[in-house]
């Protein structure tokens, strides 16, 4: 069992089932799970599964068009930036629970630990910043035009903070000393 991926899978799939106990989660109330690899298909058919579920369960447009915007930005942040173990495995997660007045969106992924600091510098100033400022910062950078090499523009967290109107809850575990399991938590209120 000292294969790579084991260490990888066991510590993503620790934070992975954590949520669940964090929260007190029946297996009832959850609404979406995954764990695996993300292609853009699959962040597609997740998304797009998620939005009709919202529905059926009376959702408000308006929250589900929040969550949708969260899912796909979080989703294509993992799929575009998503680290990769020693056998070019991506590891990532998503788990969704709902109650009465929230959901409860979980998403992780391996990083790099170079990138570490970078996430832990930018979620900070994003929960330290108020609405108005979100905001800002949202302009600011879409405004900028400075496009990743993978694609990105940096707008994936701003963008959830600003569609939950909540602080992101994130974390690292690490794995070894090239990567750590990232995970990033918010609620996304019904209301």
């Amino acid at each position: 069992m000292g294969h790579p991926t084991n260490k990888v899978t066991e510590v993503c799939k620790l934070k992975f089932e954590d949520f669940k106990k964090k929260h007190s989660i029946d297996t009832s109330t959850f609404f979406v799970s995954h764990f695996g690899e993300l292609s853009q298909e699959m962040v597609n058919d997740i998304s797009i599964e998620t939005e009709q579920k919202m529905i059926q369960s009376g959702d408000k447009k308006v929250v589900v068009k929040k969550a949708f915007n969260i899912l796909v930005e979080g989703l294509q942040n993992i799929r575009l930036h998503g680290a990769k173990d020693k056998n070019g495995i991506q590891t990532s997660f998503l788990k969704i629970a709902k109650d009465e007045l929230a959901y409860k969106i979980l998403m992780g992924n391996l990083v790099s630990n170079n990138s570490i600091k970078t996430i832990s510098d930018k979620i900070n100033l994003i929960n330290s910043s108020d609405l108005k400022q979100i905001k800002e910062m949202y302009v600011a950078t879409l405004t900028n035009g400075i496009i990743s090499k993978k694609g990105g523009a940096g707008l994936g967290f701003i963008t959830m903070a600003m569609k939950s109107k909540n602080n992101l809850d994130f974390n690292f575990e690490p794995i070894n000393s090239d990567i750590s399991c990232f995970s990033v938590e918010l609620i996304l209120n019904r209301q």
